[in-house]
Order: structure tokens, then C-alpha cells, then sequence
């Protein structure tokens, strides 16, 4: 008896009859979110000076496949973590209590022990409030707390990536 390979439409590729049980050719194959190039886990620290907001914010990019390597709740904790973890970016409030967000995001651009973080500034505020601040700071963009996901700052990252020249 011999068993044929048949191709399904999700590119994966099964031995006999898949639909009524058939074994998969491979691991791979049978794997149930199709995968891409491109997605590779982003390496994130957030700083800001709600200890609720880290830890919402923390579980909801976790569970879309970020990885939370720190949080910090003020700029001299952001700048120890960035240097130590050197993340792939740095989520930062605006609004760090008594601190400013916008200072640290010119602070870890310049800091040359934190590693090629970008900056995403957050803000429970409209973008709108803050609008000149934000296009003269080194960040790579801003997001509303409330529309805070993994594909929202995947998405200012690529734009980022586009836009630099390349080396």
C-alpha cells in the first residue's frame, strides 16, 4: 500500500488522507498558525509610573507574543534596565510623575551603553496634546495607551525601519 503526499492550502503538506485523520508528513506541517519570515519576537521594555498600567500592559503584549524583558517606573530604572536587558524597544510615558518622557527618550537615544533601543512614547492623552513635542523627539512614534497592541508597535517599527537609510 502506498501513500500519497497531498499538498493542503495552507502549504503544509500531509501523507494519505488528511481529512479523515492522516499523519502529517512532518512536524511542521501540521502546525496551526501559518508562519512568517518576518515575525520575530520583539524584545520590549516598558517604563512608567503606574504600577497597574505595567503590569495590564505587560500581560496583554505578552500574550500577543512580545517579550516583556523589564519595567521600570522612572527614567533612572529605564536607563539601568535599557543598559543591562538592551531591549529592542522601550514603550515610555510621556507622563513619568516628575519626570518627562520626552527627557528620557533623548536620553536613551544618546546612551550609547543601552544598545539600539527604539522609543515608542505612550500616553493615556491623545496624540493630538502633544503633537510638536512628539515629532522633535528621537522617537520612533507614539501610541494611546488604549490602542497599545503588538501589531500597533510592530507597525511603528517597520515604519521606522522604511524609513532610515540604508547603511
Amino acid at each position: 500500500m502506498t501513500t500519497r503526499l497531498v499538498r493542503r492550502s495552507t502549504g503544509g503538506v500531509t501523507g494519505g488522507n488528511a481529512s479523515q485523520g492522516g499523519i502529517p508528513a512532518s512536524r511542521n506541517a501540521a502546525a496551526p498558525h501559518t508562519w512568517h519570515h518576518d515575525r520575530v519576537s520583539i524584545r520590549c521594555l516598558l517604563v512608567d509610573d503606574s504600577d497597574a498600567f505595567l503590569k495590564a500592559a505587560s500581560g496583554l503584549l505578552q500574550r500577543e507574543g512580545l517579550t516583556v524583558v523589564g519595567v521600570a517606573s522612572n527614567s533612572a530604572g529605564a536607563l539601568r534596565q535599557a543598559r543591562a536587558l538592551r531591549p529592542d524597544v522601550v514603550l515610555v510615558d510621556i507622563g513619568l510623575g516628575e519626570e518627562s518622557g520626552f527627557d528620557l527618550a533623548r536620553l536613551l537615544a544618546q546612551d550609547e551603553q543601552g544598545g539600539s533601543a527604539e522609543v515608542i512614547l505612550i500616553s493615556a492623552r491623545a496624540e493630538t496634546d502633544y503633537a510638536d513635542l512628539i515629532a522633535q523627539s528621537p522617537a520612533a512614534g507614539f501610541l494611546v495607551k488604549s490602542a497599545l497592541s503588538a501589531q500597533a508597535i510592530s507597525r511603528i517599527l517597520a515604519t521606522r525601519r522604511e524609513r532610515r537609510p540604508t547603511e
